[in-house]
């Protein structure tokens, strides 16, 4: 019997545990949940359901130099991987010059080269099997900016960047790459963003409150990565700003600086 392996970082909760959740009810599939906080884990694989193919990993992006050792651990528990998915990551509420430069780059830590490290650790394995598919939830963020998120809508186009390439080069390894950037999605990510000094905010926006219902996005995610989409956006008003930069950046340029979203 042939087993798909996803691995979901960030699985803890948000978009990541629901993720999980969903995956879970799929027959012939087994999941590894990671992120920093090993009790959260523990308690999403129980929510999951008495299957044994599910199992925790903790690991920390903020700590990327064990990247390889925890990759190493990931295919002793299945044998292989098949999906890399992403998800783990933090978000900034904060103006650039209130901002302190270790935030940036503890923001850039977590949601670029963490997730650099993790996926570059795992390429030799697609490599060999000639088979894979990254999955990278990053934002809209990744493809315009918004006051108060400057560190993170950085770390969000870096993402891009980096992984357009990573698919250019290794398309011939029939390796897969799949961008999904949702916008609002009611999600605790407000809640728990940093501020200027690198504590957490600790409040919700009407935004993110009124976003995507979580099981609708992710229900949409999850249909895009199996017909292995390339990008896909999500999210109405934050799709129009995509299509807008195409179209005049000084046009959408002044409709974020109206829109005064924080």
């Amino acid at each position: 019997m042939k087993i798909n392996v996803i691995w979901i970082t960030g699985a803890s909760s948000g978009i990541g545990k629901e993720l999980a959740l969903q995956y879970a009810r799929r027959q012939n599939t087994a999941l590894i949940l990671s992120s920093r906080r090993k009790k959260e884990l523990e308690n999403v694989r129980k929510a999951c359901g008495k299957s044994t193919l599910i199992a925790v990993l903790p690991f920390d992006l903020e700590i990327p130099d064990k990247a390889t050792q925890v990759v190493k651990q990931a295919l002793t528990i299945f044998g292989h991987i098949d999906v890399l998915i992403n998800n783990g990551g933090v978000s900034q509420r904060s103006l650039i010059s209130e901002t302190n430069y270790e935030v940036f780059e503890r923001l850039m830590q977590i949601n670029y080269l963490g997730t650099v490290a993790l996926s570059r650790a795992v390429l030799p394995h697609f490599i060999a099997r000639q088979k894979g598919h990254y999955v990278v939830v990053t934002s809209v963020m990744g493809k315009y900016g918004s006051p108060y998120r400057s560190g993170y809508a950085a770390a969000k186009h870096a993402l891009h960047g980096f992984f357009d390439v990573l698919r250019m080069e290794h398309q011939k390894d029939c390796i897969d790459v799949t961008l999904l950037c949702p916008g609002f999605v009611q999600t605790q990510v407000t809640i728990n963003a940093l501020t200027g000094d690198g504590t957490i905010l600790g409040k919700d926006d009407p935004a993110t409150a009124n976003g995507l219902p979580l099981k609708n996005f992710v229900k949409k995610a999850i249909r895009a990565i199996d017909y292995k989409k390339w990008e896909v956006a999500f999210g109405r008003k934050e799709l129009l700003g995509v299509y807008l930069k195409r179209f005049s950046n000084k046009l959408l340029h002044y409709i974020v600086l109206r829109s005064r979203v924080r």
